[in-house]
Formats: structure tokens, sequence, C-alpha cells
């Protein structure tokens, strides 16, 4: 019986061999299936030509017509189909500068990167696998469809998602496709930014990131991404350390933004002002934490989930212990953990001290913000009305 994702796209697979075309299921899903992994987007393969597709269902949109691929709308899902096709000429080393469509499942899937991406299953489950992938899956091993010097040329970015398998799988990359990494690395350079990125936050996000640092001080590789070259020591160091293995994404940016000595770093991987923000304001938490203990203004200052980044990155950095929950129980016991917290807003401010409102009311707050956090001061709002009064006349 098919899993669920498989099940749901079935009908989609049975009409087009009902209309005398060849379908099958392809790529990641096959992979993943094998693996006994989740599997996440469901892609088919056809024969049939993206016009054909369009008069056998109902409900289609047209996402990539000129590559063959058919978005076809059902009652149980959407699922993208594409006809089988072959590649020709890549200038910018990342797009085909022509595609021709085929009636072989083998020439579709010759075009592609990895072994381990290039079986098909049919609608009764019978798997399709003429690069041998599953003899790839079982040695544990990332190897390229044909020649990998043929393969890196065709689209550059496939080097980065070679690592990145690694890392999610926990594979080893077979020798002539390493080398031929080592060779390519420079046509990185055609790849946009924001492609490198998508890459390398998947890798950061596995948990056998360790060997896709390995591999890509090995390869060279990390001479091509984003403000990286002339720290291989930052990343090699991040292969050997266990502890960065249980990082999660943000932790490991943040690992790598208080090496990298560049205001610029983040900005330069075009990662979203949010998050750029909320790194660089850990990155000042940790320096502090590394050459000191949690005050409670620092406990503040960086809030819950920097709370734990930063403690998660010490514990790689320092031989010092760290202990994520005693510093999440710290900072439970905060009287405040925002100034939203206070029991007094500026409109009661101004009504107590008889003042029209103005830059003094911002630098109030803060005086009574610190004076909870020290503990000089209870959260209540007659202890706050009875030491603005009092205790603090401006």
């Amino acid at each position: 019986m098919l899993p669920r994702e498989f099940s749901q796209a079935l009908p989609v697979l049975l009409e087009l061999e009902a209309n005398g075309y060849d379908a099958y299921f392809v790529g990641g899903s096959v992979r993943d299936h094998l693996l006994g992994r989740p599997i996440n987007d469901v892609d088919i393969a056809t024969s049939a030509l993206p016009e054909e597709v369009k008069s056998i269902f109902r409900d289609t949109v047209d996402i990539g017509i000129d590559h063959g691929t058919i978005l076809v709308l059902t009652g149980s899902g959407r699922f993208e189909v594409t006809t089988f096709r072959t590649e020709a000429g890549y200038q910018d080393f990342r797009r085909p500068d022509s595609v021709d469509f085929v009636r072989s499942l083998e020439e579709d899937l010759k075009r592609r990167d990895f072994t381990i991406n290039s079986m098909a299953m049919d609608a009764r489950g019978r798997i399709l696998d003429p690069f041998e992938g599953r003899v790839d899956l079982r040695e544990k091993r990332i190897r390229t469809v044909g020649l990998p010097d043929e393969r890196f040329s065709e689209d550059a970015l496939r080097m980065m998602r070679g690592i990145r398998f690694v890392a999610q799988l926990g594979f080893d990359m077979e020798d002539d496709t390493r080398e031929a990494i080592t060779r390519h690395a420079p046509l990185m350079s055609h790849i946009a930014v924001e492609r490198k990125t998508m890459e390398f936050e998947k890798i950061l996000a596995s948990m056998n990131k360790h060997l896709a640092f390995n591999l890509l001080v090995r390869t060279g590789l990390y001479r091509e991404l984003p403000m990286l070259e002339g720290y291989g020591d930052v990343i090699e160091a991040m292969g050997e350390n266990p502890a960065v293995r249980s990082l999660s994404k943000d932790q490991a940016w943040l690992y790598l933004l208080f090496h990298v000595m560049d205001g610029g770093f983040l900005k330069a991987w075009r990662l979203p002002k949010k998050e750029i923000k909320a790194r660089e304001k850990e990155k000042e938490s940790l320096k502090e934490r590394l050459y000191g203990d949690w005050s409670p203004q620092l406990l503040y200052k960086t809030g819950r989930n920097g709370v734990v980044n930063v403690e998660s990155v010490a514990s790689c950095i320092s031989t010092s212990p760290h202990s994520i929950r005693e510093a999440l129980n710290r900072y439970d016991e905060l009287p405040i953990h925002s100034v939203k917290d206070i029991k007094a807003t500026g409109a009661e401010l101004i009504k107590w001290k008889g003042n029209p409102g103005g830059p003094w009311v911002k630098e109030e707050i803060a005086k009574i913000e610190e004076a909870i956090l020290n503990g000089e001061l209870s959260n209540e709002k007659a202890s706050i009305r009875k030491w603005v009064t009092t205790c603090n006349r401006s």
C-alpha cells in the first residue's frame, strides 16, 4: 500500500495512464519513501505534453509551461506534473538554454543531479532505478548521475545541494563527486546569493551539519560563499566540534556571526532584516555572557529565545559549564520580561508628575524598568506611583 502522500496523488497518475500516457512519481518523494523519511512535495513526471496534460484535467495552472510543468488541482491536493524532458546548454551555469520534451522516462531521469534523486515509482509502487540510486541509498552515498563534471557545469548549485544532502541524510560523498566539486567550486560565483543562502540554511538546520562543514573546507567551496573566504578555520572548527551538531539554524548563524569579524556578514547573505537584528543583538549578549554570568539586565535585554541561543552557542565556545535550563529558570524569575509588563503607563506618569508629555516620559520608564530589575522597586502600580512622585523627583 502506498503512503498517504502518494495515494492522494494516485488519481492523477491513473488518469494519465487511462489516457494512454506513462506517468510516475519522481524525485525526492521517492527517495524519502525508500528511506522511511517524511515525504514532502510529491512530483509527477509524464510522457504527456503540457497541452495534453491540460486537456485531461479540468483545473490546471501554468506554473512553468515552458519547462513542461503544469499544476494539477484535485480534491485531494495540488500536484506538479512535468513532461519528460532533456536539457541542453547551460551558459549561466544554472538554467538550461533549451528544453526538449521527450517520451522516455530514462532520458528524463538522466538529466537529474544525483542517483538518489533519479528514481521513479509507478502507480503500483514498482521502483524504476536505471542509475542504481537504491544501491547508493543502501551504501549511504551521494553520487551524481553520470559524470560529475558535466552535472556541475550544467548547474553549479548542485555542488551545494550535494553537500546539503550529506548534512540532511548523514551520507558520505563519493570520491569522484567530491573531487569534481573541488575542481568546479569557482563556478558558484554565477549563482545568486539568495540561492546559496537557501541551501546553506538547510545545511545549518541539519543534524549532520558537521559533515557538511568538513566537506565545505575539504573542497574549498566555502570560499565561494558570502564573506567566508579566510574563515576556513572557523568552518573547520564547526565540523570538528561535536556540540555544533545540536545547534539550530539560528544558533549556527550566531556562532558564525560571533567568529566572522565583519559587521556586514549577515547582510551579505541577504537575510531578512528582522533576523539580522536578532542575531546581532544576541552576539552582543554572547560577548557579555562569555566574560561573566547572566545578570538580570542581560537576561532581560536578551529575551527568552535569545537566552536559549546565546547559552547554546556559549557551550560550543567556552570550556566553562553552561546550562540552558538554569538560564531559563533565572529568566522566568525576572519580575518583568518587557516594558509592557510594567504596571504603569506613560499617561499615568504624566498625570502623577503633573508635567506635559515629552522625552522625559521615556526616560522615566527606563528608570522604572531598571529599578524593577535591580530589585529596588516592586512592579505594583502603588509602589511605582510613590517611587515616581517621592523617591525619584526630577
